[in-house]
Parts: structure tokens; sequence; C-alpha cells
């Protein structure tokens, strides 16, 4: 299993959080989706994680991944 992590800019409360795991859990491969609204990072979990995929899936949500952070 991969693990991932993303600074991602925008999200400041429970829903917002909510959208990404919604969004992000339909990427191919994703199995587990971890939101800290606090750190404004979100861990991903999963096989064959493509890091285009999950970024436009943060940016689908309405929100901004501004690089990756270290996993």
């Amino acid at each position: 299993m991969v693990q991932k992590q993303y600074n991602v800019t925008g999200m400041s409360c429970e829903h917002c959080a909510a959208s990404i795991r919604e969004e992000v859990s339909e990427v191919p491969g994703v199995s587990e989706v971890v939101v800290d609204i606090a750190a404004k990072i979100v861990t991903v979990r999963g096989t064959d994680l493509d890091d285009e995929r999950l970024h436009a899936a943060i940016t689908e949500a309405g929100y901004g991944v501004t690089d990756t952070a270290a996993a």
C-alpha cells in the first residue's frame, strides 16, 4: 500500500473535508482518505495512486493543492 500526502488550500470545516473525501475516494486505487482540517493536509492510501488524478479530484472538490507533503 502506498501513502501520499497533499497540502490543500481553502478548506476550513468538516463540510470541506467531506467534499474532498468524496471526490478523492472516487479515484481508482484509493482505499482510504484522511483529511486533517487544522493542518490542511490530505492523506491518501491505496495502490497505484496517480498524483495527477488526485490533484484533479481535490481541485474538482473546489480546493487548491499547493504542493505534495512528505509522506
